[in-house]
């Protein structure tokens, strides 16, 4: 079907180790010997060139020279690990453990493969084996201090709030100067709201790391629970005496005087942080990561307006109110600090496509394109603003105009995927397959592993009954990109149906239905699967389950529930 807490990574250090012999030999001879000249190159060879290969990001050509290295020394653990890191690397989990697991069959000990199986799996989301791998490294190896920090985390994430405990106890017993597991113990302790526990916990991480900023606002975020506003107000005097520049603690204190009635204070304080602002892009991303994305609306409008009292024409903090009105649903208002965003700022580009699309929500898409190509006529390079401008046009069944705005943003980026993808799907929707098809490759072409143009490809060939093993081909490599999507399994499903393989293409199609439940198209794909199967009745079911979502055309549905329902059922 065609449709468009907290972890720690830790990286680990790779020691290159070179080997050689040193040997007497005669002097060499006046002819030099072909036989040497032309001997293969040795596994020692091959692990270099792969060690350089993946120094530069090539990762397939690393992998299949330490393959070649490897069959030169099936024994070498040093290697096979190499060669399991550059599978993890590139996201081939299954390949990486396929190697690690021979490691660990003759030595289970071995704390580097338990680090690389336990990534593994925890990428994997088997969280209980990646706990398992990491216990023993630290059963193994007690000193690794990561390990504890990367199992820790782990439960964290998992909400085992008494297992990630046990770990950090373990962390501090065996570093009792290091402040992280006192931290992360804290951390823990708040999530129970335990309250004055995680207090002792963050004190005793600034007496080890006074210069640490954030277990004093996890202290501020104590306090504000307890309505300790002295307490509150000491700390953020406290950091500021150290650092009066402190862009994080200016904000908090400036939010702080709003909240508790000091408006003169605060009014002081967001006009500094306004000039601040002019020159310091900290700014910007600590009101972006502080208040937009953890959505505390309210309090970045207070701290943006009286920002832009002193600097009403900077672009960034109009970007950054419009995204706090935005985030409130205050469309109107959004849209004007949108419009203050000048070309020649970063945010420009997306405060366009805010206002195209805002206009849209309004129903007035006509605006939304008229308001694209005036912003094309001044700012003419950017392929964003051409990609909505044709799937305006698109919406509104206007393919050649659609298919203009396309080709003129190909002009200016001709090897933008998302391009070429939009305007194969102008072509389908224009009765124009073959040009879409076409354009589906040249998707390929730039982006073979493009998991939509895949798909695209795929189900269009199985929609026309054709090429149906490449449809599957393609569909299966969209799936190794997106396996839990639930329109790419659809389109598999629906291949298997066209290939005339019913049992095959329900039990593909009822897990496409779990995915995504919703989908009319989806629905009756597995109603149709189950009319070739004779199940009248479980197509009935599904007929009427895609009834109740489909919003347009109802009739063909209508007339296959109306075909059963004379049969009888």
């Amino acid at each position: 079907m065609k449709i468009e807490r907290f972890s720690c990574i830790v990286c680990l250090l790779i020691c290159l180790i070179a080997a050689g012999c040193a040997f007497k030999r005669p002097a060499p001879p006046i002819t030099r010997d072909p036989a040497i000249d032309n001997r293969p190159p040795n596994r020692y060879f091959y692990f270099t060139e792969a060690q350089l290969a993946r120094k530069y990001g090539k990762l397939d050509k690393a992998a299949a020279l330490l393959e070649k290295a490897l069959a030169a020394d099936p024994t070498s653990i040093y290697m096979r690990k190499e060669l399991a890191k550059i599978y993890l690397q590139g996201k081939q989990g299954d390949k990486a453990l396929q190697q690690v697991e021979q490691v660990l069959t003759t030595r289970p000990e071995d704390v580097e493969a338990l680090i690389i199986y336990g990534r593994i799996k925890q990428g994997q989301k088997h969280y209980a084996d990646a706990a398992k791998a990491y216990s023993k490294v630290i059963d193994t190896d007690p000193q690794r201090k990561e390990i504890y920090i990367m199992l820790g985390s782990m439960l964290m994430d998992e909400e085992n709030w008494d297992a990630a405990m046990e770990v950090y106890d373990r962390l501090i017993a065996a570093f009792p100067d290091y402040y992280i597991g006192y931290f992360l113990r804290g951390k823990i302790f708040v999530e129970q709201n335990k309250l004055q526990e995680a207090t002792v916990q963050f004190e005793t991480t600034i007496k080890l790391e006074p210069a640490l900023e954030e277990p004093r606002f996890e202290l501020i975020g104590i306090h504000r629970k307890l309505n300790q506003n002295n307490r509150i107000l000491a700390l953020y005097q406290e950091m500021l005496a150290e650092n009066p520049d402190r862009v994080r603690a200016n904000l908090g204190l400036a939010y702080f005087y709003h909240r508790t009635g000091s408006k003169a204070l605060a009014k002081n304080l967001t006009n500094k942080l306004g000039r601040q602002s002019r020159n310091n892009p900290e700014v910007f991303r600590t009101l972006f990561k502080r208040y937009i994305e953890t959505k505390q609306y309210d309090a970045a409008i207070v701290l943006i307006k009286g920002m832009l009292k002193v600097v009403p024409q900077s672009s960034e903090l109009n970007y950054l109110a419009g995204v706090a009105y935005d985030g409130k649903d205050n469309k109107a208002e959004a849209a004007e600090h949108f419009l203050a965003v000048q070309p020649e700022s970063r945010f420009f580009s997306n405060a366009t496509v805010h206002l195209a699309f805002y206009y849209q929500e309004q129903g007035n898409i006509e605006k939304a394109i008229a308001f694209l190509q005036d912003v094309i006529t001044k700012v003419p390079d950017n392929p964003e603003f051409y990609l909505y401008l044709g799937s305006f046009h698109e919406e509104t069944q206007a393919y050649q105009s659609a298919e203009a705005a396309l080709k003129d943003g190909l002009e200016v980026e001709p090897n933008n995927g998302r391009l070429w993808f939009r305007l194969g799907v102008v072509y389908d929707k224009w009765g124009r397959k073959e040009d879409s098809i076409a354009t589906m490759k040249q998707v390929l072409q730039i982006e073979p592993e493009n998991a939509n143009a895949l798909n695209y490809l795929g189900y269009t060939y199985a929609d026309l009954g054709m090429n149906l093993d490449e449809a599957e081909a393609l569909i299966i490599r969209a799936l190794k990109q997106k396996p839990n999507d639930g329109y790419i399994t659809d389109s598999l499903g629906w291949v298997y149906y066209k290939k005339g393989q019913y049992e095959k293409a329900v039990r593909i199609l009822e897990r496409a239905a779990e995915l995504v439940p919703d989908d009319p198209v989806i629905l009756e794909h597995v109603g149709d699967a189950y009319m070739k199967l004779n199940d009248h009745q479980k197509a009935l079911e599904f007929y009427r389950r895609a009834l109740k979502h489909q919003k347009k055309d109802k009739a063909p549905i209508e007339r296959k529930i109306r075909e059963i329902s004379n049969t009888g059922i």
